[in-house]
């Protein structure tokens, strides 16, 4: 059954950092005009007690991304792509915490973007092998707030609503970073991958 169509709101961008036990949400509002800027609008994590039944604990997930989702209308949605790990019962559980975000999202009609945990730290901390800590610190400078209590899944998960902003094909001060980068290095940066 689909849900009545959503009004989405073109400045707003909700990122996801997957899980089936915790999610990390993060909502900012975009705001275009001679430079880039976001603001926040909400974060935080969604908790599934990990004792409980995975199928309770997914229901509880898509239940609050689907109230998110309702909530802020975000008409961008960026959630982590999954890594290739060593433990396969891991990749399959963060799967499933994946497809419910995917899931949500493109039922409410929001264009979907997945992105990888290196692509995002590249494009808001400069570096894809940035610590979840300075990821953070550029989370919290780039927003202008102190973010020092917040979980850092939902750092993780403004880190990618931010990426979205701060892609160089849309933003003018990533394109000029990206060509500074490749003429220091010599190297051309893989640009993110964006799938609907």
């Amino acid at each position: 059954m689909t849900p009545p169509p959503l009004e989405l709101d073109p400045d707003v961008v909700l990122g996801i950092d997957p899980g089936t036990i915790v999610v990390g949400y993060g909502a900012i509002r975009g705001e275009h005009g001679r430079s880039l800027r976001a603001t926040l609008l909400e974060a935080g994590v969604v908790r599934a007690k990990q004792s409980r039944p995975l199928a309770e604990r997914l229901g509880l997930i898509l239940t609050n991304l689907e109230a998110l989702i309702v909530e802020l209308r975000p008409a961008t949605v960026v959630v982590e792509r999954a890594f290739t790990g060593r433990n396969p019962l891991t990749a399959i559980r963060l799967g499933e915490g994946r497809g419910l975000a995917l899931a949500s999202a493109a039922r409410h009609g929001c264009r979907v973007v997945e992105r990888t945990p290196a692509e995002t730290k590249r494009l808001v901390a400069g570096t894809g092998s940035a610590s979840k800590v300075l990821v953070a610190g550029a989370v919290a400078s780039l927003l202008g707030l102190r973010l020092d209590d917040s979980p850092l899944d939902a750092t993780d998960a403004l880190a990618l609503a931010l990426s979205e902003l701060h892609r160089p094909d849309i933003d003018p001060i990533a394109r000029a970073s990206e060509r500074a980068a490749r003429s220091r290095v010599g190297a051309v940066p893989a640009a993110p991958r964006t799938r609907r």
